[in-house]
């Protein structure tokens, strides 16, 4: 069973910043280990659920033309929607996943920090709705913590073992730390970057 709303919504109404995106060292480096993991300087249109506060977003805006975020509690939301309001290209909603995947295409779709606190059905369901909005050039970024999560059915590496398993793409990057495990998939097997001049 995919982990409930009422945890996370605990876990906002007690802070404005729950997991310490903000303050610990090891988020912040994460947070530029997979920025750097990004092969293509901008992505014309992004999305990123479980977007939390926003922290990571803020970063993903500078590389994006278009940026939607999204998360299931109203609180995070309204963070979010704070630390993103002066860049007019984001946008933030409060939606649940897979339920509320929206429509069109995506070149970069996050995934970080999300699939183990859904069940393996949802999970893979979130997989299918990925594969199936990403355009041509499209990628996805997945990022988890491997340490057991009370309450969790599938750990960080259950969930990337579903990627690998069920997203036909190129792996471009692996990164596995003792904490986490980052993976970059692409429909293209090559980095577009080569194919991008400096202006």
């Amino acid at each position: 069973m995919s982990v409930s709303p009422d945890y996370f919504q605990q876990m906002f109404n007690a802070s404005d910043d729950p997991w310490s995106f903000r303050t610990r060292w090891y988020e912040k480096r994460k947070r530029e280990l997979m920025l750097a993991s990004l092969p293509r300087q901008r992505y014309q249109r992004v999305y990123e659920p479980a977007c939390a506060n926003g922290e990571f977003s803020a970063l993903l805006a500078e590389r994006s033309e278009s940026l939607l975020c999204q998360d299931i509690i109203e609180k995070a939301v309204t963070l979010a929607r704070g630390r993103l309001s002066h860049l007019s290209h984001v946008r933030v909603e409060q939606a649940r996943i897979p339920e509320d995947w929206p429509q069109g295409t995506f070149d970069l779709v996050v995934l970080s920090e999300v699939g183990y606190f859904l069940d393996a059905k949802a999970w893979r369901h979130v997989i299918e709705k990925t594969l199936l909005s990403l355009g041509p050039e499209g990628a996805v970024l997945a990022c988890h913590w491997l340490h057991p999560i009370e309450g969790c059915s599938q750990d960080g590496h259950g969930v990337h073992a579903a990627l690998a398993e069920h997203l036909p793409l190129h792996r471009l990057v692996r990164h596995e730390d003792k904490d986490f495990l980052l993976e970059y998939w692409s429909r293209n097997p090559a980095s577009i970057d080569l194919a991008e001049t400096c202006e």
